[in-house]
């Protein structure tokens, strides 16, 4: 299959609203590739279903937006195939050593060069993460189940316990539904996490949650894990699957420790201080990365397997009575069970001063729906928002083709009156907003740099936070977290903007 048809679909996803057009394109995509046979098939198959998704299959490429600042001119007619760029990305993923470097670029010049303007400017959004369709795991999997005629529910719970969407598609469209039927819970093979949707306050996600008694967790801001032991052997994986298990001894330790031959739990692991509060998030996420003197705290809340017996499908009652036989008080999140609105929300205010991000209610009668953002799971968090100055904005890609899209934050500082970048957004924008800001900021324009437009330090604008980090990318030693924008100040001035002092006191 060409690139350039993966490209086309992928165009054809961003420009629609419709869902339902989504997953047809996608289908339509999809259904290219049957029959699917042999490992050359399979592993075409397999990269086209990541490239609709919007994702590499490799992990690290070692390419970023400045790598790809200066491209060849494109070439007049479309040549690549899926598989072709695939595997150049996999030689560019391994190039390492003295002169990596130019042997990189020279890579990526030859790729890029023979790629059409189109597909550049797709293959640039797929490197640096920024293919902006709308073309979500969930939408692809709703695409996989059109094109192989088989039930979305078979296809989901096939991803879920294969903690794989990629390879679940390649199977559905070999086998159909009896492929799908061969995935089952496998204790030392990660499945996807149970997510959250969200809601504003405590009483609406009870409602949301489907009122009545609920379960209301401490929610934690650490590593999300899910733990797997067969006898001693012990298996750590992260909410993206990847394998931490030598990174956390302390936390296998508390695992081997469990009264129980085989299980699979799923819980948080986080750093805490001397007075048992939490650390800042990112010392907790630096043991995923690197060594560090930092132990961590492994906390449990939910049960999918003991000795033998799943717990995928049973209510969360059943799962809950089975974590507290199986784990101790001390490494279990501190829960509240409750049909009280008020009671509840003493709760919250408790865990809330104990410096803990905020909690998740859950339906006692609901299965652990693994991979799924439904209601039966529902956080509630403190929404923080700052003052910020746009220092930039970027051309957007896909449906925002034709915008000024991502936006650079910045904080003032106030012994030198200069504005400190401390982040970027491109989320809770509205098509009225893209367009506002396109000529708003085109007025306001100052130079420009490939992508990015600068634009003079007037406009503020009010950003929504989950909590700040630190971070060596930007000067003021901070990186905003999933920043969003809710609405822009025309009241305020730049000198009335957030000082990046009061950033930094967010840690």
């Amino acid at each position: 299959m060409l690139l350039a048809d993966v490209v086309a679909t992928s165009q054809a996803v961003a420009a629609t609203r419709s869902r339902k057009a989504k997953v047809t394109a996608v289908a339509e995509l999809l259904r290219r590739l049957v029959p699917v046979e042999g490992d050359r098939d399979r592993d075409e198959a397999a990269t086209v279903v990541a490239y609709v998704a919007g994702a590499l299959r490799q992990r690290r490429t070692g390419l970023g937006w400045r790598s790809l600042t200066t491209l060849p001119a494109p070439a007049a007619e479309p040549s690549l195939t899926v598989l072709g760029v695939h595997q150049q990305f996999e030689r560019i993923a391994g190039i390492g050593g003295a002169g990596s470097q130019a042997v990189r670029a020279t890579a990526v010049a030859d790729l890029f060069g023979r790629a059409t303007a189109d597909e550049q400017h797709w293959l640039r959004g797929l490197v640096t993460g920024e293919v902006r369709q709308g073309a979500l795991d969930a939408l692809v999997q709703e695409g996989v189940a059109a094109a192989a005629g088989v039930p979305l529910a078979a296809v989901r719970r096939a991803a879920m316990l294969a903690g794989s969407t990629i390879e679940v598609a390649v199977d559905a469209l070999v086998g159909g539904e009896a492929a799908l039927a061969s995935y089952g819970l496998e204790v030392g093979r990660p499945v996807l996490p149970m997510l959250a949707s969200s809601a504003p306050s405590t009483e609406e996600a009870m409602a949301k949650a489907g009122g009545g008694r609920v379960a209301i967790d401490t929610k934690l801001d650490g590593i999300r894990i899910q733990v797997h032991r067969t006898g001693d052997d012990v298996r750590l994986a992260t909410r993206s699957l990847d394998d931490i298990t030598d990174r956390l001894p302390e936390v296998v330790a508390v695992a081997r420790s469990l009264p129980a031959t085989s299980f699979v739990l799923d819980g948080e692991a986080i750093a805490l201080a001397d007075d048992g509060r939490p650390r800042p998030f990112q010392e907790t996420a630096s043991r995923t990365a690197q060594e560090s003197g930092i132990a961590v705290t492994p906390y449990f809340f939910d049960v999918l397997h003991v000795d033998g017996r799943d717990f995928l499908d049973a209510p969360g009652t059943e799962r809950l009575a089975e974590l507290s036989r199986l784990v101790p008080p001390e490494h279990r999140v501190e829960r509240l069970e409750t049909d009280d609105v008020a009671e509840a929300d003493r709760f919250v205010a408790r865990v809330l001063a104990a410096g803990h991000e905020g909690v998740v209610v859950k339906n006692l009668a609901a299965p652990y729906d693994a991979g799924r953002r439904g209601s039966a799971w529902v956080k509630v968090k403190p929404v923080l928002t700052l003052d910020l100055v746009v220092l930039a904005v970027e051309w957007g890609s896909g449906r925002r083709r034709g915008w000024l899209s991502n936006i650079h934050l910045g904080a003032r500082d106030p012994a030198t009156g200069e504005l400190v970048m401390v982040g970027k957004t491109f989320k809770g924008m509205t098509d009225e907003m893209l367009a506002w800001q396109t000529e708003r900021f085109l007025a306001l324009e100052s130079a420009r740099d490939g992508h990015v437009v600068h634009v003079r330090p007037e406009q503020v604008v009010e950003i929504a936070i989950d909590g700040v980090q630190r971070s060596t990318r930007y000067p003021g030693g901070v990186a905003l977290r999933f920043a969003r924008v809710v609405r822009y100040r025309d009241d305020k001035r730049p000198q009335d903007a957030d000082t990046i002092t009061a950033v930094q006191a967010l840690l």
